[in-house]
């Protein structure tokens, strides 16, 4: 499991036919999968590849904030 805290939003998409998992905290930072758990499962992997990235190009990576509140 992915050692990281970020917030995970996980959706059904109809024109994808997959669940898509978002982090909204880390831009562009999705991932799909057939299943639910598929979806959790690869969208672990491309957090760690984000930060990865972001560490490689000395960007700054935001730290979790938990669960987000919107208006």
């Amino acid at each position: 499991m992915n050692k990281y805290r970020y917030e995970v939003i996980i959706y059904w998409s109809d024109e994808d036919d997959s669940y898509i998992a978002e982090v909204p905290e880390l831009p562009g930072c999705l991932a799909d999968g057939k299943s639910y758990e598929d979806a959790l499962r690869n969208v672990g992997i491309v957090i760690d590849e984000w930060i990865e990235t972001a560490r490689n190009l000395k960007r700054t990576i935001p730290k979790p904030r938990g669960k987000l509140m919107y208006a």
